[in-house]
């Protein structure tokens, strides 16, 4: 029964967007709202339980000043990962929410592959206040593209509605077509970091007539890992003229030392 509430509130949440505030209160009335992590029935909508509030990790000071990824001891405010001493990525700054770990990654993956989508509006506030030094710039919020046939199967970029609905707490506009994925790569799952840059390489272009000179971009996907697909992603905005690529993810692998 728990399981069948669960797809009736993902499929009726697909229209999320529309809905009012109103509606998804009688909703959490007639679905009980369930925990963000485990999906233990908990007091409010887009809530955690104390358990899993617990073992989330929320990303925090410290962290690297270029890549967001977290430190594990104290260090000095602008300190840079080892990653990014040898070679700083392209984009400017980069910050996510929780860290990719065994307490994260069930909700991650019921949001990309298990069509459950109500906790979408919980996670965009998580990765707005990652991102708050990014808004008052921000010119436009662009989500990491899926290939089409992805997207076929799918049926939803979860990097997309993400950025929707950041861009509804925010107030910055978001383009969901911005950036096109022109070849369909194979999943970064199971490479080294190397193999991700070689594997995206020139996989992404910008939609034709798109002005970007001047703009202060913030790029949104849900994970980030070596960092290649938003590298990728910043490359083609650079060159197109913007002036300043963020990133903002749900979630970063754990990498600094």
């Amino acid at each position: 029964m728990k399981l069948l509430f669960i797809r009736i509130k993902a499929a009726l949440t697909q229209g999320w967007l529309k809905l009012t505030q109103g509606w998804l209160k009688a909703m959490d009335i007639l679905i009980p709202p369930l925990c963000l992590g485990c999906e233990k029935p908990v007091a409010e909508s887009q809530a955690l339980c104390a358990d899993c509030w617990k073992a989330i990790q929320f990303i925090d000071k410290p962290y690297c000043v270029h890549c967001g990824a977290p430190f594990d001891l104290p260090v000095e405010e602008g300190t840079l990962c080892a990653a990014c001493l040898d070679k700083p990525p392209l984009y400017d700054a980069a910050r996510s929410a929780v860290v990719y770990n065994d307490a994260s990654k069930p909700f991650i993956l019921r949001l990309k592959h298990a069509d459950q989508l109500h906790p979408i509006p919980g996670l965009a506030a998580w990765m707005v206040r990652a991102g708050a030094a990014f808004w008052s710039e921000a010119d436009l919020l662009v989500p990491v593209p899926l290939h089409r046939w992805r997207l076929w199967r799918r049926r939803y970029n979860q990097a997309a509605l993400l950025a929707q609905a950041m861009a509804k707490q925010v107030r910055v506009p978001v383009a969901v077509d911005l950036l096109r994925r022109d070849r369909a790569t194979p999943s970064q799952g199971h490479l080294d970091a190397k193999a991700r840059h070689e594997n995206v390489a020139g996989a992404f272009s910008l939609r034709a007539g798109a002005d970007m000179q001047g703009r202060r971009i913030v790029l949104i996907d849900d994970v980030l890992t070596s960092g290649a697909t938003v590298s990728a992603c910043a490359e083609v905005l650079l060159k197109a003229g913007a002036a300043r690529v963020s990133v903002v993810t749900l979630a970063r692998a754990h990498k600094a030392q």
